[in-house]
């Protein structure tokens, strides 16, 4: 759907409302990954698809203790890695791509995340999404993370009308000044984690429900 310029005004004004009070309602929007480097980022970020970030803080420690460096990571036999992150889910797959990673990050980024959107994309097991997490909390540059919960809450909203997380990120980027991408992204996603989920919304606590267009929230 295309909006005239009356229209892309009125979702501004009223996101700028929304951005107000989630900032009210989760004055401090961390990051809930643990992590102490670009590069540890950048793996549990890759762990955290289609899991939990309190799973992936439970396999890390292990983890970054038995490869401590992308070098280590990157010459480990993907066996061994398969075992340490398997409650992660998708193993195989995420323990080929984090050792491949590594690998890149050591031999062609002398073992230094790149933190350009175009070098991180061309990273194995890396997105646009995964990208934008380390550009936005690692290297604190504008970036707007779509994950499930953001394009959950922006439709929600009606701050968009697409499912494509490419397509939500532009829609977000035209709503927002640049300098507020990085945290109202992160207040949207962690509000769509505790408040406004996919099954049971909690209407009834929603710090942004006089705001929200959805047809199904509950009174």
């Amino acid at each position: 759907m295309t909006l005239n310029n009356s229209g892309i005004s009125e979702r501004r004004r009223r996101l700028g409302k929304i951005a107000d009070a989630l900032e009210q309602a989760i004055p401090a929007a961390k990051m809930e990954l643990d992590h102490r480097s670009p590069w540890e980022l950048l793996v549990a970020t890759i762990l955290s698809a289609q899991c939990t970030d309190e799973r992936v803080n439970q396999v890390t420690p292990a983890l970054f203790k038995r490869y401590r460096t992308p070098a280590d990571l990157g010459k480990a036999a993907q066996h061994e890695v398969e075992q340490i992150i398997r409650s992660t889910g998708f193993f195989k797959s995420k323990a080929k791509n984090i050792v491949a990673c590594s690998r890149v990050v050591e031999e062609r980024f002398s073992g230094k995340v790149p933190a350009t959107m175009d070098e991180l994309i061309m990273l194995p097991g890396v997105g646009r999404k995964t990208a934008n997490v380390l550009l936005g909390t690692a290297f604190r540059k504008p970036a707007i993370v779509v994950d499930t919960h953001v394009k959950r809450v922006a439709n929600r909203l009606g701050l968009t009308g697409s499912d494509d997380p490419d397509r939500i990120e532009e829609d977000l980027q035209r709503l927002l000044p640049t300098s507020q991408w990085t945290s109202v992204s992160q207040r949207l996603l962690l509000h769509g984690r505790y408040t406004c989920t996919a099954r049971t919304p909690q209407c009834q606590r929603c710090p942004i429900y006089q705001h929200c267009t959805w047809k199904q929230k509950g009174s």
